[in-house]
């Protein structure tokens, strides 16, 4: 999928509050190592994207 800078990727929820993580450049993801609804710690790597 193609995304733009500044697009949201992924939304973090946590404690209620919802955290938007967005691409630093344009380009296309390659991969999501997660799933809607899973647990996540700090430092894990979420989805890769190929800058354009």
């Amino acid at each position: 999928e193609q995304v733009k800078l500044g697009a949201d990727l992924i939304i973090l929820e946590s404690m209620k509050m919802e955290i938007p993580i967005v691409a630093e450049t344009d380009g296309t993801v390659i991969e999501v190592y997660c799933n809607e609804g899973d647990s996540v710690i700090e430092g894990q790597v979420l989805l890769m994207v190929d800058p354009d």
